[in-house]
Formats: C-alpha cells, sequence, structure tokens
C-alpha cells in the first residue's frame, strides 16, 4: 500500500486499535462534505459473511468531525484537548459514559418507574461494570442482556439480581454486534459501537461507542434486540449457577431463530429497494 503511494499508519503506541471507522471526505456541488461509516465488525470480506454486524453510514456533521478528530489521533497519538461532541472514546471516556448511564437508569427509575436497559454484546468481563449492573438491579431497573461469549455476572440471584436476564443466541452466524440501549425515561439512548464490556476493551484499546439518533434507526435497533429477545429457537438462558438451558420452541414447530428473521427482513428490504429501481426506471 506505501509503494502505491498511501500513507499507512500504525496507531497510538501502547494501545490496539480495535474501532472500525471509514472516514472519505468528498468534493460535492455544495462544497466539501464527509462521508462516515461506524461499525461493530470489522472490514473483511470474509467474516462478512459469517459475523452478525451493524454499522452507520452518515453525512452528519458532527460524526464527521469526530471521525476526523479520531484520525488525526491515530495518525499522530497526541490527544491532549482533542474534542469530540458525538463519538465516545476507548480508553478515554468510554467506561466512564456506560457506568454514568447506568446510574442514572437507577436514578430515573426511583423517580419515575420503568427503568430497562439492554445490552447486546459478545462478552461482559468488566467487573465496574458488572458491579454497576447488580446496584442497578437493586434498585429496580429490568435489564436485559444477550451476550455470545464470557459473561460474568450471574441472573436471577434474589436480593442482587433478579431484574436481570441474560441469554445467549447460538445460530446460523456469529454474534458479533454491540448495542447499548438505555429507556432514559422515555428518551430511549441507543449506541452501536466496536467494545464489547471487557477490562481490555475498555482500558487498553481504542474503541468507540456511536449515538444513533434517526428515530427510525432507533426503532430498527429495538426490534434487533426484540427479535433476539423472542427468539425460541437459537436462544439459550443463563441460570443463577451459570449454566444454561435452550428455550424450547412452541408444539407447532414453526419457529424460525433470529437469524432466520433478521435474513428474511434482509430480503424483503432488498426485494423492495429493487421495485423502486424498477419503478423509476
Amino acid at each position: 500500500m506505501e509503494e502505491a503511494g498511501i500513507h499507512v499508519t500504525y496507531g497510538v503506541v501502547g494501545l490496539k486499535t480495535h474501532c472500525k471507522v471509514i472516514l472519505v471526505v468528498r468534493q460535492d456541488y455544495n462544497g466539501l462534505r464527509r462521508y462516515v461509516h461506524l461499525g461493530t465488525g470489522n472490514y473483511h470480506a470474509e467474516k462478512a459473511r459469517e459475523y452478525g454486524d451493524l454499522g452507520l453510514l452518515t453525512c452528519d456533521d458532527a460524526l464527521g468531525r469526530d471521525a476526523t478528530e479520531l484520525f488525526n489521533y491515530l495518525t499522530t497519538g497526541f490527544s491532549v484537548k482533542r474534542k469530540f461532541s458525538k463519538l465516545i472514546l476507548a480508553p478515554r471516556s468510554l467506561k466512564k459514559a456506560i457506568l454514568l448511564m447506568i446510574k442514572r437508569e437507577a436514578a430515573l427509575n426511583a423517580l419515575h418507574g420503568g427503568g430497562r436497559i439492554r445490552f447486546k454484546m459478545n462478552a461482559l468481563e468488566d467487573c465496574d461494570i458488572v458491579e454497576a449492573l447488580y446496584r442497578a438491579s437493586m434498585a429496580g431497573v429490568r435489564i436485559e442482556l444477550i451476550v455470545r461469549d464470557t459473561c460474568r455476572l450471574r441472573p436471577g440471584i434474589a436480593g442482587l439480581s433478579e431484574n436481570i436476564r441474560v441469554t445467549g443466541i447460538v445460530g446460523r452466524f456469529m454474534e458479533h454486534s454491540r448495542i447499548y440501549h438505555f429507556r432514559n425515561n422515555g428518551e430511549d439512548d441507543y449506541f452501536i459501537g466496536s467494545a464489547d464490556l471487557m477490562k481490555r476493551n475498555l482500558e487498553a484499546r481504542v474503541e468507540i461507542l456511536i449515538p444513533v439518533e434517526a428515530p427510525e434507526l432507533k426503532r430498527e435497533l429495538g426490534a434487533v434486540l426484540d427479535l433476539h429477545d423472542g427468539d425460541r429457537r437459537s436462544a439459550w438462558d443463563m441460570q443463577p449457577d451459570g449454566a444454561y438451558i435452550q428455550r424450547v420452541p412452541s408444539s407447532d414447530g414453526n419457529d424460525d431463530g433470529s437469524h432466520q428473521l433478521l435474513i428474511a427482513a434482509a430480503e424483503q428490504r432488498s426485494n423492495e429497494v429493487m421495485k423502486g429501481k424498477k419503478r423509476f426506471r
């Protein structure tokens, strides 16, 4: 790549670069515009066929400026006084932000009720996050966790985590997307990101948490979480002792797993797009 004239850098010394970002600066008819793709998965052709991931493609000005700052940081390794208006970065502030939002959800639940937290990730290992979720559960917040792999938290323990459920999905694809949802007294904050809630991700890697603000995209993320929660084909529920029990499909045997339903939804969107192209030719 360098022989072809491409400037290649290897990130910040001492930190693994794990965030997934593409920034394109384009001369449009009305001036320069930044287009950004921010995702949960690697830009790898083979993995794209095997993993379930999420991405946001946007020309939002604030996210474009933040992506520029991020690449400047990765190129120079110099982070002092860099300002990010929407992106939340690790190891700088991501863990702190998650802890604050968990604490906020517990406080709002005490005032208004209805507290709810939903996380979907590869692994939950960071002790501080686990303890914060236990405290939120004891404060009455309903917590639903979809965790593919390691999970240090134990659900359903009286007086500690009876308001927490932990589910794992084992299906056609490897679960790799990360979604973080806080009800926030009905405002519903949604984030996607590159980081699992593990000490190494939060404290020793360059990671990003991306706010998803468009109402239609929030609904789409909520539908993904609902789909996994309702899966009776591929879902396994963790018990208080750490063991897992697989859910049982309904007696008619017609329950499709969440992966099959996501495939069907993607095919439907593709067909609608193709019909639209034919209509406007």
